[in-house]
């Protein structure tokens, strides 16, 4: 979007500062009043005109005031954020002064989203730390009675092992079957044995193939449901809020927190937007009526993490966001 004019910039600024702080239309009068507009009720009234035709404000009835639009606050967020208040500020030093002194990961968790939701009153939601699943760079099959002991190395410093079925009559073909995996390994790496091509199976091993390609793709699906989860609070403040005083409307977003949280934190979106989700900019439909403010956290063993708020698309983004990279950038200081 093209620059807008000065003026309004300042309409656009103070109409959304009312609409966060009342969750009321406003007016030009209004405005030339609270905010000390240095112009006349008829100056401000044509820029929010002129920011109406733009899609940035929208009336929602004939003889109401403007809020607003996604696009609106989008611009907002993008090109004319302020500094972030006091409250941020303190958070900020609160958190400069934090040493690890928790006895479980989930405590800290817990008591950073805390702070995040009482001093936003937004849904406050971290991730815990998530590991790319590793590289499969070599396997090696040991046949033990009906047992198949499948040992794997998945990088310089992890291995495991799956412990298979072995079914009768296919013990012979073992050798051969971890000569063909070995050649498949040395064409690339491959999480969870993705490199290996199942589809150039030599036909007399496809009854030992399909149990090792089984047993692998099960050791890739679980692998990720041991680092996985997210602490979340702050349900109260959000039923506080207008835009979710009827249960129907939040039941979708509790719904997601609950059973897919990486779902509502699609990090590779979010960088490209600022760490800020708008609206339908979002891509999971429970999430078109809400704003999610996120930034991403490292460990030192090569987990990663979100930390993300969550709450109506009227919400204070620049409290919000200077709080979540807060929280993340002492979660990275702790944890690495």
């Amino acid at each position: 979007m093209q620059p807008l004019p000065r003026r309004q910039q300042q309409v656009l600024q103070a109409t959304v500062r009312h609409y966060v702080d009342t969750t009321e239309p406003v007016g030009s009068q209004t405005l030339v009043k609270r905010f000390g507009l240095e112009a006349s009720p008829a100056t401000v009234r044509s820029a929010m005109g002129a920011l109406e035709q733009k899609g940035l404000l929208t009336q929602p009835h004939t003889s109401a005031g403007r809020v607003p639009s996604q696009q609106g606050y989008r611009h907002y967020v993008d090109c004319l954020l302020p500094a972030p208040g006091a409250a941020a500020s303190q958070l900020e030093r609160e958190l400069t002064g934090l040493s690890l002194q928790w006895a479980a990961l989930d405590d800290l968790l817990l008591h950073l989203a805390r702070r995040l939701a009482d001093l936003t009153g937004l849904l406050s939601l971290i991730t815990r730390p998530q590991r790319q699943a590793p590289d499969l760079q070599a396997l090696r099959l040991v046949p033990s009675g009906d047992r198949l002991l499948v040992f794997l190395v998945e990088d310089s410093a992890t291995t495991s092992s799956l412990n298979l079925r072995l079914p009768a009559g296919i013990s012979g073909e073992l050798p051969a079957l971890e000569r063909w995996a070995a050649g498949q390994l040395e064409g690339g790496p491959g999480a969870g044995g993705s490199a290996i091509d199942w589809g150039s199976l030599p036909p007399q091993l496809r009854g030992s193939g399909e149990l090792l390609r089984q047993g692998l793709e099960s050791h890739r699906q679980l692998r990720p449901l041991d680092l996985g989860g997210a602490v979340a609070l702050g349900l109260g403040g959000l039923l506080r809020q207008p835009e979710f005083s009827r249960t129907e409307s939040l039941r979708p977003l509790l719904q997601l927190v609950e059973e897919d949280p990486q779902q509502l934190l699609q990090a590779r979106g979010a960088a490209d937007l600022g760490g800020v989700w708008i609206g339908a900019e979002h891509p999971h439909p429970a999430l078109r009526c809400c704003a999610v403010v996120q930034s991403s956290y490292s460990t030192g063993s090569g987990g990663v993490g979100q930390v993300a708020l969550v709450g109506p698309m009227r919400m204070a983004y620049a409290t919000a966001r200077s709080a979540v990279r807060s929280v993340a950038t002492v979660l990275e200081r702790l944890l690495t």
